[in-house]
């Protein structure tokens, strides 16, 4: 099984007036292909730094993230947009809609930006809100379909580019219990149907609980790197 990420010595730091705050600290580690990984950790652990970086939306103070085999610190913004939108899917904790586009076309961005708004695009995104359980509202705009409903949408949206793997960073953060759990299922459930590798950002240590693999950082390194059937501390400790 090969790897689908490669981090190496990744650090990330900020400048705060005259001192220097280092963010993620020495992380390394390598996800195969097709497992789910929680990164968990209390407020301010780095996480979602690491997550930005791991997804070339940020670039590294020093130290090397390799996605699906490609190297993404020689690469510039316009670069590394384009290795997100052919191999990445993303599902935030805000939704990211755009609010004057409807449901199927809110879907449909991720080709479009490739100049694929085609026929058989719309038919897919069609397919991916069925699947969602949104097969009835795909002209409806953002502003009309409630929290759990936009994040179905976005879940549609991350799996349309048929994504070797899939960012989530606080995916049922705003959501309540319920409408979380149907959420934290359909992720696992597509994600298992299509196949991709899951990379997860969470507070909730019953979600982690369900990845493969969880990853524990404190103070912006790694604490604890397990399986999660035998990690059973608290992800706020």
């Amino acid at each position: 099984m090969s790897n689908i990420l490669e981090v190496h010595q990744l650090y990330r730091k900020f400048q705060s007036g005259t001192k220097t705050l280092t963010v993620v600290n020495d992380i390394n580690f390598t996800i195969p292909e097709g497992i789910s990984c929680a990164i968990v950790g209390p407020s301010g652990s780095g996480k979602t730094t690491l997550l930005g970086l791991c997804a070339g939306l940020d670039r590294p103070t020093s130290g090397t993230v390799t996605l699906n085999g490609i190297p993404l610190n020689p690469l510039n913004e316009d670069e590394r947009a384009k290795v997100r939108n052919q191999h990445v899917g993303f599902v935030f904790q805000t939704f990211q809609l755009v609010p004057t586009l409807t449901a199927i076309e809110n879907v449909m961005v991720p080709l479009e930006l490739r100049g694929e708004a085609t026929k058989a695009v719309r038919e897919r995104a069609r397919e991916l809100l069925e699947s969602v359980g949104l097969g009835d509202r795909t002209h409806h705009y953002p502003t009309q379909l409630s929290g759990g409903e936009q994040q179905r949408v976005a879940i549609a949206r991350a799996f349309i580019n048929d994504p070797k793997i899939l960012f989530a960073d606080e995916p049922t953060g705003n959501l309540d219990t319920e409408t979380g759990e149907y959420i934290e299922n359909l992720i696992f459930e597509l994600n298992k149907k299509e196949g991709t590798t899951l990379v997860m950002v969470t507070h909730d240590l019953e979600l982690a609980k369900k990845c493969d693999r969880i990853i524990r950082l404190k103070n912006g390194m790694v604490h604890e790197d397990t399986h999660a059937q035998i990690a059973t501390k608290s992800v706020t400790e």
